[in-house]
């Protein structure tokens, strides 16, 4: 649930900040209620809370240039005066509505003044940044790069599109979220109980609903619930008990109307228009009307509207409603004769009408084959498609083409694709409306026309016209054998299907537990450019070495490395941070038998993550590795293959070996002690494997170490000295210096806290 604060009045310069929190009670309410420090401030926790970026950098007066984006009343301002009464730096600020080049260079030229004299920062906060022209916003970029100036912009506007890319890459976009009610009720409470700036001096009751009423109308605006609580106290008298008494109808007298959120050219416009079009995908007639009627109220253009339902016609309707285009034209048109207001009728029914037709997206189909066309082998039109007007009798061209028109069902099967494309399919008929009838219709033809092409039968052989051929290439040989190990990409396989099953947001904070190599780390460090990563090791070299990478990001940004053993989290953490630090979502690869599944350490865990926080994890599954006697072909010694293939699959349940002696069956049973597993899934991933000359001599070797070698294991379960050797001499003949398809399973899971524990 986001949480922000109240947002204020345009601040005049770093002692009129200090001085304007302290304003007498002639002040209306929401500015002498002006948060004065992190403290105060309600909401925006998804920034703010601890352990967060931008509260870490405010706290510890480290700050890049930020920018500040969200609607009025969401606290941009606010923050900015927070960090007036934070920083040592000199704070300066400017209105981008009523400053000019002037007040630009007299900013300046302070910030240079003092960083000469004094070597002390300047930072400027300009309000409404977006409202500077290109020529005001490049001013002030050699200052903010070489580090004069640290600019603090706020703005209603998207900064992607509305500010200066060259501003843009160089500042931090933090973007703050409307209030949620109980953010808002929490604020009005503490006004009525604080006694210097607010009405705590006062006897002043308000009924449940009459706040509810306040909390509802502001619309996420602490100004606007403020303002209305301001009123409603001033203008109500104290009854015989000297108690004022706020009720529901003196609430409601407070704030007349709900003001929409809308700009034309702004997110709200976006993000309304894109609720809309959702809305009538998921087939929701009611949430479709109400985002209709609510662009309606905002004066939305209806033709705007009118054009995005007829896309939406094709593009998420298409062939299981082939009228949908029809009706949306035909209510356009409708529009157009009939105007305002009568026109809100034929634009309702083509919402309606969208909203309740059978979906399909199959004209999506169109992109894959354009992506085909960009990216498959270049192949010409097959032979008997091209045109016979010109070529026909010199090349062939158009020769076997077979009529449609002479076929029973005015169909033939022939080749149409051109040769590199066979049996590529683009088009896949929904089982919504009418398209279901065409599901078995085109699947039939396909079918035969596959079967023509395979028996070869007229034109739909497809012969090409074949002009030369090459002998096979060595240098793309040799590089494609320099390039087959794949371990890495195995490893960056599991990374992104852990992200992606994760779905960190950019403003969560990580723990990152077992990662010495920094796999995860890195990823995480990256999802989370508004959050932050901690990561711990029981390993002080790979600390080291993950201390030493990060050395190229700014301080800020790296992620911070305890270094001890796992039980010994809380202490870890306490030594680098006061308060109690509670995680987003802790990640891990290879947690098992490692330690990280055994309750101990599981309740742990479930002690450091935020209600609603997640556990996700990627564990190698030894049990179901690669078998060996899968990649040799047996024939002629089929008796040997079977005592071989039960001898590996022993190794692999033996129930003294606590490699392959549990699956994912055991990790999910000690995890459900003290979390609920939400999604899990086993996956086969393959690569490719070389199996050298040394691999195939270990394998059949004499163990070294503590673990007893395959050729030990295969002696272990029944295999004699002989038949170890024929073994081992059929594996060196088939597979010794080859290139293997290789397979390694990997369990992933993600898990929530238990709530009764």
């Amino acid at each position: 649930m986001s949480r922000e604060s109240i947002c204020y009045n345009t601040l005049m310069g770093s002692s009129a900040l200090k001085h304007d929190t302290s304003r007498n009670k002639e002040s209306p309410l929401a500015h002498r209620m002006r948060p004065r420090h992190l403290e105060e401030f309600i909401g925006q926790e998804h920034i703010l809370a601890p352990g967060r970026l931008l509260r870490r950098a405010i706290e510890a007066d480290q700050l890049s240039s930020l920018i500040f984006h969200g609607p009025p009343g969401t606290g941009k301002t606010t923050l900015a005066m927070v960090i007036a009464n934070t920083t040592h730096s000199h704070f300066i600020t400017i209105n981008a509505v009523l400053a000019g080049v002037k007040q630009i260079r007299e900013a300046i030229d302070t910030a240079l003044e003092l960083r000469t004299k004094q070597g002390r920062r300047t930072t400027l906060f300009v309000d409404e940044v977006h409202r500077w022209n290109k020529a005001q916003q490049d001013a002030l970029l050699p200052h903010v790069e070489n580090g004069t100036i640290i600019l603090i912009g706020a703005t209603t506007e998207n900064p992607y599109f509305e500010v200066n890319k060259a501003l843009v890459s160089r500042s931090r976009i933090f973007q703050l979220k409307p209030l949620s009610g109980d953010d808002l009720s929490r604020i009005a409470r503490h006004a009525l109980a604080t006694p210097e700036r607010g009405y705590g001096h006062l006897a002043v009751d308000i009924d449940t609903d009459a706040l509810a009423h306040l909390v509802d109308t502001a619309n996420g605006d602490a100004r606007g619930v403020l303002n209305a609580l301001e009123l409603a106290v001033e203008t109500t008298a104290p009854g015989e008990s000297g108690i004022i008494h706020i009720t529901l109808t003196v609430a409601e007298e407070s704030i007349q109307q709900k003001a929409v959120l809308y700009d034309k050219d702004g997110d709200a416009h976006y993000d309304t228009i894109s609720a809309f079009i959702k809305s009538i995908r998921g087939s929701d007639p009611d949430a479709a009307l109400y985002w209709l009627a609510k662009m309606d109220y905002a004066g939305e253009d209806p033709r705007f509207l009118m054009r995005r339902m007829a896309i939406l016609a094709s593009e998420d309707i298409g062939l299981a409603d082939p009228h949908a285009v029809s009706v949306v034209i035909n209510c356009w048109q409708s529009f157009e004769r009939l105007g305002l207001p009568e026109g809100r009728f034929p634009l309702a029914q083509a919402a309606l009408y969208l909203a309740t037709a059978p979906k399909s997206n199959s004209t999506m189909a169109f992109f894959d084959a354009k992506k085909a066309v960009q990216t498959e082998i270049a192949d010409e039109v097959p032979t008997h498609l091209k045109d016979g007007n010109r070529d026909a009798e010199g090349f062939g061209h158009g020769k076997g083409y077979l009529y449609p028109h002479a076929y029973r069902d005015h169909w033939v099967a022939q080749q149409y694709l051109p040769d590199a494309l066979q049996g590529k399919l683009f088009y896949q008929p929904s089982d919504q409306g009418y398209e279901k009838q065409l599901q078995d219709e085109v699947a039939r033809r396909r079918e035969a026309q596959l079967a023509a092409m395979l028996e070869g039968t007229g034109a739909a052989s497809g012969l090409g016209e074949i002009y030369s051929t090459s002998p096979p290439d060595r240098d793309r040989e040799q590089w494609l054998e320099r390039t087959i190990g794949t371990s890495g990409q195995t490893l960056s396989m599991q990374r992104d299907t852990l992200f992606k099953m994760a779905a960190i947001r950019r403003h969560h904070v990580v723990l990152v537990i077992g990662d010495d190599g920094g796999l995860l780390t890195w990823e995480a460090v990256r999802h989370t450019p508004e959050g932050g990563v901690w990561v711990v090791t029981a390993d002080a070299q790979a600390a080291e070495n993950l201390g030493r990478q990060s050395t190229h990001l700014a301080e800020l940004d790296r992620p911070r490395v305890l270094v001890g053993a796992l039980s010994k989290l809380d202490g870890l953490l306490a030594e680098q941070l006061p308060d109690k630090l509670l995680f987003d979502h802790i990640i891990s690869r290879n947690p098992y038998p490692a330690g990280l599944c055994e309750e101990p350490i599981l309740r742990l865990l479930h002690a450091r993550l935020q209600v609603g926080g997640q556990v996700t994890f990627a564990q190698p599954v030894s049990r179901h590795g690669q078998r060996l006697y899968r990649l040799v072909d047996w024939a002629g010694a089929e008796a040997l293959g079977t005592l071989v293939a039960a001898a590996e699959e022993q190794i692999y349940n033996a129930t003294d070996d606590p490699l392959v002696n549990w699956d994912e069956d055991e990790i999910i049973h000690r995890l459900n002690t003290v979390f609920t597993v939400q999604s899990r899934q086993l996956l086969a991933i393959p690569q490719k494997q070389r199996i050298t000359s040394q691999l195939v001599a270990r394998w059949f070797s004499p163990a070294t170490g503590e673990r007893p070698s395959y050729q030990d294991r295969l002696r272990q379960f029944g295999l004699s000295d002989e038949q170890c050797a024929e073994t081992a001499a059929r594996y060196r003949r088939q597979l010794q210096d080859r290139v293997v398809d290789w397979q390694t399973s990997v369990f992933f899971a993600r898990a929530t806290p238990r709530i009764d524990h």
